[in-house]
C-alpha cells in the first residue's frame, strides 16, 4: 500500500490504535483478574492474559510517548536527549 497520507490523518489513526490497545489492555486485565479469583483450571491461560496485559501496557506506554512525549518521562531516566552514545 502507498498511500500518502497526511499528518492529521497520521495523528488520528495513531489515536486510533492507542484507545484499541487501551481496550485490549482492560479487557486482558479483566481476563487475568477473573481467572485469578477463580483459580485457573490452565495455568497457561493465566498466563497468557499475564503476558498481553503488559504487551499491550507497553503498546500504550510507546503511543503515550509519539502522541505526548514525556507523558511517561520517569525522574531517573538515563536517556539525554541529542545524544548519539
Amino acid at each position: 500500500m502507498t498511500d500518502v497520507v497526511d499528518s492529521d490523518e497520521l495523528l488520528r489513526r495513531m489515536q486510533r490504535a492507542r484507545a484499541c490497545a487501551a481496550q485490549e489492555e482492560r479487557a486482558w486485565r479483566a481476563r487475568g483478574e477473573r481467572l485469578g479469583r477463580e483459580g485457573p483450571k490452565d495455568p497457561a491461560e493465566a498466563r497468557d492474559a499475564e503476558i498481553r496485559t503488559v504487551a499491550y501496557g507497553v503498546v500504550l506506554r510507546v503511543l503515550d510517548e509519539i502522541l505526548t512525549p514525556g507523558k511517561h518521562a520517569t525522574p531517573g531516566d538515563t536517556a539525554v536527549k541529542g545524544s548519539a552514545d
